[in-house]
């Protein structure tokens, strides 16, 4: 009887043994699948959106006109300057629209485990500089970005080798408008890891935001090199491209971007407005043709097409145009001057 007893307390105590093991090694499992998580994810991008990018006011460097006069010269007040239009004589960049503008900025926003248990992550074990890390993604998400830099700080300082803390930092500073930060930040972890073409075109886009465009177009460019799809710094270098008048690499950036997307409007409007600008009329109103037809609530691309339609003289196509694009977005305050130009002609 008392062996039997204790043949069973043993068997108890080997299985209470048992559980304790299994519980462990569970939680140090747990604790590897959520590291292998953390450097994963950052990889992953959100699908484009490139709607919500669109720059609904012409930017103040497209303001340039020529200087030739013609009898009874129309004239445009615009952002800051006056030129003189003839009906077909000049065609002012001014009055394009939506070529510009910051582009992509989602990637800016982390997309990892958004709401870990920091306790639960305590109790698995985790590294400080994890759980400082996560601490700063969930101030990131809450728009407390001064915090959020403490904490990535936190991170990097225990850490030098952390990259995935280095780039949130370094999207941090780029919300806070401190761009050199944010490079220095994406530069040391492209020395840490230059394989990564996304941290190319981050890097590339906070130099874009310091109108440093010859080194963005570098950075993009690598990029590029390093993922021939990359949508994202396609885009983003054929804007920088189309800043520095260079509208035929524009239009072959936006060729590529084209065939990977079809159905993105904004780049169809900005091919049309490098055609626009290369003075070919035609090709530019087929390009904000097809951006109107994927989106017929794109004001921007049928301002576009009633001006370029304006300066083919097809004058009752381009008042409905842009009567259309006002009756969209009434704050195209330029559509207004192109819509009186145009009466004058009718009438």
């Amino acid at each position: 009887m008392v062996a039997a007893t204790a043949a069973t307390a043993a068997a108890g105590l080997y299985i209470s043994i048992l559980v304790v093991v299994i519980v462990v090694k569970l939680k140090c499992f747990l604790l590897l699948v959520l590291c292998l998580f953390l450097i994963t994810c950052k990889n992953r991008e959100a699908p484009p959106e490139p709607q919500e990018f669109i720059q609904e006011l012409p930017p103040e460097e497209d303001a340039v006109s020529e200087t030739e006069h013609v009898e009874e010269a129309i004239t445009q007040t615009g952002q800051g300057f006056t030129v003189h239009i003839p009906p077909a004589a000049q065609r002012p960049l001014s009055n394009l629209s939506g070529i510009s503008g910051r582009v992509n900025t989602y990637e800016l926003d982390p997309i990892n485990f958004r709401n870990p248990d920091l306790d639960i992550l305590r109790e698995m074990g985790a590294q400080q500089y994890i759980i400082s890390y996560f601490t700063g993604e969930q101030h990131y998400n809450t728009g407390n970005f001064n915090r959020a830099i403490t904490e990535y700080t936190n991170a990097i300082n225990s850490n030098r080798e952390f990259i995935e803390a280095l780039v949130s930092r370094g999207h941090t500073w780029m919300k806070l408008g401190e761009y050199s930060r944010a490079i220095e930040d994406y530069s040391q972890s492209i020395r840490l890891d230059g394989r990564r073409p996304e941290l190319y075109n981050y890097r590339g886009y906070a130099r874009s935001m310091r109108g440093e465009t010859s080194l963005a177009i570098e950075d993009f460019t690598r990029a590029i090199s390093l993922n021939g799809n990359y949508v994202d710094a396609l885009i983003n270098r054929s804007h920088a491209y189309y800043q520095t008048g260079d509208f035929d690499r524009t239009i072959e950036d936006c060729n590529r971007i084209i065939r990977l997307e079809p159905a993105n409007a904004v780049i169809w409007n900005r091919r049309g407005s490098a055609w626009y600008s290369k003075r070919d009329d035609d090709r530019a109103i087929s390009d904000f043709t097809e951006a109107i037809r994927i989106n017929g609530n794109y004001a921007i691309a049928l301002y576009n097409r009633g001006n370029a339609l304006y300066y083919t003289g097809e004058y009752e196509k381009a008042l409905a145009d842009i009567n259309t694009a006002l009756s969209i977005n009434p704050s195209l305050r330029e559509a207004y001057s192109v819509r009186d130009n145009i009466l004058r002609n009718l009438n």
